[in-house]
């Protein structure tokens, strides 16, 4: 039997912000014995711990969601590497290395009032994506039917949807005020066509937000998660959507980001941008994870 945590990340508050199941000592595990765990714990993700490639780093890690592998995701690396970390920790900055799919990804953890938190470099820049139609994806009319909202409620300002890329791909969706967002749901047929069309398996949907700059919603329902309560990787991404709108500057821009919060599980991401006068060129997304449960679990057969 191999040894799990659970935690909830992207906060400190139990029982909120986004769960996630870190599986130690997975080194033999299969690619389908690991997609079976994760399909148990039925979280929007699963970690697996391995020893690294090269030993120079942390750790091999391995995420999954309950339907397949994705090569990179911002609330397992936060909460894996708090797991690993915080016990050792003195009260110095501490920095780890994890080999993911998707890249090395450098993580600093600091403590403050005995409350760790880390704060990962995105390995892959976020870029403009294709997909088949991008023009259909992108349609505030079809997005509107998707969503269950009105045409009138796609953007704000500058904020026009779009489509971008960094390791994962996202369709992004700006609300008009928290009204919409809040009475944003898939609703089909336009939803899977929305998705069709971008290439994506999911939208992330955001607006302005009172006590943060952004107030967001994951809906990845093709990754067998209707909503996410956080998503650390689009909102890594977010950076490239934010420059397109005019909304960042150059030098370095820090952002809070709300998640979670229409179900019940508030999340608080913190988030990074450096950008010079060509765009974004790195990004970095911080938070803090609380321990809620321990145990055991069975190796498929």
């Amino acid at each position: 039997m191999l040894a799990f945590h659970t935690l909830d990340v992207f906060t400190d508050t139990p029982f909120a912000g986004n769960p996630l199941a870190v599986v130690l000592g997975a080194d033999d595990l299969t690619d389908a014995q690991m997609q079976t765990i994760a399909r148990e714990f039925n979280l929007s993700e699963t970690i697996f711990v391995q020893r690294p490639v090269d030993p120079a780093n942390t750790a091999r890690v391995r995420i999954f969601v309950p339907m397949a592998e994705i090569p990179f995701a911002g609330h397992p690396t936060i909460g894996c590497a708090i797991l690993l970390a915080e016990a050792a920790m003195g009260d110095d900055p501490v920095r780890i290395v994890l080999e993911e799919e998707a890249g090395l990804v450098p993580v600093t953890l600091t403590r403050s009032q005995g409350q760790v938190t880390a704060e990962l470099t995105a390995p892959v820049t976020p870029f403009a994506a294709s997909g088949p139609d991008v023009a259909q994806a992108l349609d505030p009319a079809l997005l509107a039917r998707a969503l269950g909202v009105e045409a009138s409620d796609i953007g704000f300002g500058t904020h026009c949807p779009g489509l971008w890329q960094g390791g994962s791909k996202f369709l992004y969706v700006p609300l008009r005020d928290a009204r919409a967002l809040a009475h944003a749901q898939p609703c089909e047929p336009a939803w899977s066509q929305v998705m069709a069309a971008g290439g994506v398996g999911g939208a992330y949907l955001y607006t302005k937000a009172a006590g943060a700059d952004y107030q967001a919603r994951m809906f990845s329902s093709r990754a067998g998660i209707r909503e996410d309560p956080a998503t650390g990787s689009a909102s890594a991404i977010l950076a490239a959507q934010l420059w397109a709108a005019g909304a960042l500057t150059v030098g370095e821009s820090r952002l809070a980001l709300l998640q979670g919060v229409e179900m019940g599980r508030k999340s608080e991401i913190a988030l990074t941008v450096v950008c010079d006068a060509n765009g974004v060129t790195s990004v970095r997304v911080a938070g803090q994870a609380v321990r809620i449960s321990d145990g055991r679990i069975r190796i498929p057969a």
